[in-house]
């Protein structure tokens, strides 16, 4: 009797085994909880990793998001081969790929959440301090190969570097200021846009091709403690006022204008700056979802702070004007 009793408790906890180990399993996946995957330019990689730490935070840690850095095109292909739900790029669905994602039975939403500068730095040893958008153009298709074409100067071979083959900022200076001609022989693609910051902190005739947000002085935060760094992100006070002294970044001005301009937030709105472009997020999660909780932090209120932090002018805020003279 008393050995049938014994069976019959180890029935019961056996049968209860099931519901104690439930409850050890990751988070139900909602707007706050759980693990979502997103693909990221990784141009934009300073800034998104500000979003994923503060969300996280304010989630007490109850939410994951994973990001992967790659190229624009890698991050459309997962998107589109449905094995993420969530991109950050510098360019927008095309129709096309709008109408496959919802034949795929997926519903895109897009939205533009920043304004980014193309920023060039050089070592704080060169003496040029300004270029216009066309001898940009003359350097990267290698009819200017040398600082003295453009003024005296002891610096040699222009070397230009970029952050990495296929990134957006390749596209877009190909694109935009080169009109679609081939890169020169003086062009050099880096690993990553660390790297870039490097070269041109090592490399006095380097010109470096960089997101305004690697040389934002506030980038400096992602030396601080975590919570040290969240407190920081999360401050009121959102003025981007100043780059980072280990380089020297250059004034642009546009062919037609003599006057030119730092990559400042200030003449990133006004379009003073020539070099600029949009920062999209676009994502097929549901409503209720965690991929979908991160896109709502991140287009709202508390993330577009983030972004104004990180030296990029956020898409629905406009900056604080600050005397930059």
């Amino acid at each position: 009797m008393k050995h049938s009793k014994i069976t019959l408790t180890l029935l019961a906890l056996a049968a209860m085994l099931p519901g104690l180990t439930s409850c050890r399993k990751a988070p139900t996946n909602t707007s706050t909880s759980g693990i979502a995957t997103i693909a990221c330019d990784a141009s934009f990689e300073n800034i998104m990793n500000q979003e994923i730490d503060v969300f996280e935070y304010n989630t007490r840690g109850n939410a994951s998001i994973i990001p992967y850095y790659t190229s624009e095109k890698a991050c459309f292909d997962s998107l589109l081969d449905l094995r993420t739900k969530t991109i950050v790029v510098a360019r927008e669905l095309t129709q096309k790929e709008t109408d496959y994602l919802k034949g795929q039975k997926k519903n895109p939403r897009s939205n533009r959440i920043a304004v980014d500068a193309i920023a060039l730095i050089v070592n704080p040893e060169n003496s040029i301090e300004i270029l216009s958008v066309s001898e940009i153009a003359d350097i990267l298709t290698g009819r200017i190969t040398r600082w003295d074409e453009l003024e005296p100067s002891k610096m040699g071979e222009i070397q230009v570097v970029f952050d990495s083959e296929g990134s957006s900022t390749i596209a877009y200076m190909r694109d935009s200021v080169m009109k679609n001609q081939p890169f020169g022989p003086n062009v050099y693609a880096q690993n990553s846009n660390m790297e870039v910051f490097k070269q041109v902190q090592m490399r006095k005739n380097a010109i470096g091709i960089i997101g305004v947000s690697w040389i934002s002085a506030d980038m400096r935060t992602r030396d601080l403690p975590r919570e040290e760094r969240i407190r920081s992100l999360q401050q009121q006070d959102t003025t981007v006022a100043d780059f980072d002294a280990s380089v020297k970044v250059l004034k642009v001005r546009r062919d037609d204008n003599l006057r030119a301009f730092k990559p400042y937030q200030a003449y990133i709105y006004d379009g003073s700056y020539p070099l600029t472009r949009s920062m999209f997020m676009i994502t097929t999660a549901v409503n209720g979802s965690l991929g979908h909780g991160f896109y709502s932090f991140v287009t709202g209120t508390i993330g577009q702070k983030i972004i104004q932090r990180t030296g990029i002018l956020p898409a629905r805020m406009q900056p604080r004007m600050v005397n930059l003279y």
